[in-house]
């Protein structure tokens, strides 16, 4: 089967950035279910794993973590699915990837694709609606149903990205007054997924929630460096609040000053389930609510780029570039046969 890989994290400009080439069809057993990719989404984690990657590799290395695609055959312990269904997932970084023309998933984490939704806007949303999913039902205890939540407010810095565009709908949904922050560019995206207020960047937090009558919210998710924003939030949660966020910092945050306001602080990585083996299905119940909620109307996919005319490394390398910019309001996608040809066959139709 085809697949698109690479040896080692070079600079996306790079000629050698991604490869294409052929590696055996996998063999289905247990719990998995082999899939025929058909559409899959470039996220920041992509970036980040392929930038870890220092030393050449003796075999390229397939990544991906996003896709959707068709049921090809099913493991002896599957119940959830049968041949030819159509589901999407977020994956394993334990796993190949779904930058391969058929890739093995744990029936467990994933789900039946959204029906209304085209394979390029489907393939957009599994990893950030779990994200969003895990952050704002789990950790900030939220209660995941229409419009329960009300009379209680959330700030979401960096509210017009990939996971800020799904969180914010999810959020509205359940009930909270949104708070988002972005580019005034921005402002009209961020309205349109459900942000009530939004936030120019630029200024300062408090500040700006004093021009709208909002003193203080109840959560606060940062799907940013928190470092820049940390001191900022001490002043604008409540007390008994939730700070959360989804990336890492590179230098210590003080705790100490969230003590006595008695404010939690939450960490979510999507890949901690499938990295430890644990709560494996919770990831494919989120993915059927996501589902359900898009085909009744009430979420839409966060598409913002499609690039349709095939999956291969010439398109993945494309699609990261436009995810490395930051500039996509939304994600980038691939969809497509996968049409790539491993450079000594380019070769021999050049003879």
């Amino acid at each position: 089967m085809k697949a698109i890989g690479f040896y080692q994290g070079l600079a996306v400009e790079d000629d050698n950035s991604f490869v294409d080439f052929e590696k055996p069809i996998p063999e289905v057993a247990g719990h998995d279910v082999l899939v025929k990719v058909t559409g899959l989404s470039i996220n920041p984690v992509d970036i980040k794993i392929r930038e870890g990657v220092t030393e050449r590799l003796d075999q390229p290395k397939v990544i991906g973590y996003d896709a959707v695609g068709i049921v090809e055959a099913i493991g002896d312990q599957v119940q959830k699915f049968k041949t030819g269904d159509r589901i999407y997932y977020a994956g394993s970084t334990k796993r190949d990837g779904s930058h391969q023309e058929y890739q093995l998933v744990d029936e467990r984490i994933a789900a039946i694709a959204p029906k209304t939704l085209s394979d390029a806007e489907a393939a957009a949303l599994p990893l950030t609606a779990l994200v969003s999913y895990e952050l704002l039902f789990e950790k900030f205890n939220v209660i995941p149903a229409a419009g329960v939540n009300q009379n209680k407010s959330i700030l979401v810095i960096n509210g017009a990205g990939g996971v800020g565009s799904i969180f914010n709908q999810l959020a509205k949904w359940a009930g909270l007054t949104v708070l988002a922050t972005g580019s005034k560019a921005d402002f009209d995206w961020l309205k349109k997924i459900g942000v009530d207020f939004p936030i120019d960047y630029h200024q300062d937090l408090s500040t700006s929630l004093a021009t709208i009558d909002q003193q203080k919210v109840d959560y606060i998710a940062v799907l940013f460096d928190i470092t820049y924003y940390f001191d900022q939030l001490i002043d604008i949660i409540k007390p008994l609040g939730h700070i959360g966020t989804i990336v890492g910092v590179n230098k210590p945050i003080d705790m100490e000053k969230l003590k006595n306001l008695s404010v939690s602080f939450d960490w979510d990585y999507m890949f901690t389930k499938t990295d430890h083996n644990i709560e494996l299905a919770s990831q494919g119940e989120a993915l059927k609510v996501v589902a359900n909620l898009i085909d009744s109307g009430k979420l839409q996919s966060t598409v913002a780029e499609v690039i349709d005319d095939g999956i291969n490394a010439r398109n993945i390398k494309q699609a990261t570039q436009l995810v490395e910019t930051g500039k996509a309001k939304g994600k980038v996608v691939v969809t497509g046969k996968f049409n790539g040809l491993p450079d000594a066959k380019r070769g021999d139709e050049n003879d």
